[in-house]
């Protein structure tokens, strides 16, 4: 603290106020009426969000639509409560007397950026539910799309289970099986459908390690196909092409999905933290337009004269 001398000898020294420049009451009234707000809000989203979902075919919007709507309200709701929660603190101050008006406008921004701080906090766990469930809906999405590929290999990984083999031992008897192919193929899958069943798993489990399937495995496939089901050769081939694309197209539409996924979610982590950036701004110009009525609004006390 300095001080200084006067010319008469007095000493004169600021004048320095006993109490915090923070008042912890309004900043939690305010956090406490934003998180209010911010709750009935989602939960009238999420009723709205109910009547965009019906379980006709054609008739519920997409999920890119219902991903757009949901990030647009959560913005209008940090926005609206960031807005309300500012106001209400700035508003529920008492007056600081003897203070310069820039700094009361600074400790009003203040106390609004601490207030929608606390109700941030306090209200991030419940949007991280709300997300958690947005995000599950893409996640189905993309489990449907890759479900034709886990279809595929469900025996052959039902019979790696049952047997405890390893990866390593899977690759090892796919190449025991190419060289213990029986010249009679077709013989062979007949008589013994297990086996049968089994090789053409392990085979379709290599080309999707490998990412193709080799020609001679195709030809091998069409046998067996062939043999099973009565075809002929050609149209065994046919089958096995058809399926083989079936299972490429599946691996396609997975990938697709999680690229939209990554981007979608990409695109809300950064409209959430300029919504975030935005409604801190908000409740500090909030707290400062309450704090500034507060002010204005002066009770003077009539004393008389002795």
């Amino acid at each position: 603290m300095s001080v200084s001398m006067t010319g008469s000898g007095e000493v004169a020294a600021p004048v320095e106020s006993s109490k915090s420049a923070m008042t912890w009451g309004p900043i939690f009234g305010g956090a406490a009426a934003a998180i209010g707000v911010t709750l009935i809000l989602l939960l009238l989203g999420s009723g709205l969000g109910l009547t965009m979902v019906s379980p006709w075919s054609g008739q519920s919007s997409s999920l890119g639509t219902l991903g757009i709507t949901a990030a647009i309200w959560l913005v209008l709701v940090q926005w609206l409560s960031s807005a309300l929660g500012g106001y209400v603190t700035g508003r529920l101050r008492t007056k600081w007397a003897a203070v310069h008006t820039d700094e009361v406008f600074f400790r009003d921004t203040a106390h609004g950026f601490l207030s929608w701080a606390l109700a941030t906090i306090f209200v991030a766990g419940f949007l991280a539910s709300s997300l958690t469930s947005l995000a599950g809906a893409g996640a189905q999405a993309v489990g449907s799309a890759a479900q034709a590929v886990g279809s595929t290999a469900a025996a052959a990984g039902t019979a790696a289970a049952t047997s405890s083999t390893s990866p390593l031992d899977l690759s090892t008897a796919y190449f025991t099986d190419a060289l213990l192919r029986p010249d009679q193929a077709r013989a062979a899958a007949t008589s013994n459908d297990a086996a049968a069943t089994s090789e053409v798993s392990r085979i379709l489990l290599n080309g999707a390690a490998e990412g193709q399937v080799p020609d001679e495995d195709k030809a091998y496939l069409a046998t067996i196909v062939s043999a099973r089901t009565g075809l002929s050769e050609t149209d065994a081939r046919a089958r096995v092409d058809a399926v083989l694309k079936r299972i490429d197209d599946a691996k396609a539409a997975t990938q697709k999905a999680a690229d939209e996924a990554r981007k979608a979610a990409s695109a809300t982590a950064l409209l959430g933290s300029l919504s975030l950036l935005v409604g801190a701004f908000i409740a500090a110009a909030a707290a400062a337009l309450g704090g500034s009525q507060r002010d204005a609004e002066e009770d003077l006390v009539v004393t008389s004269r002795l």
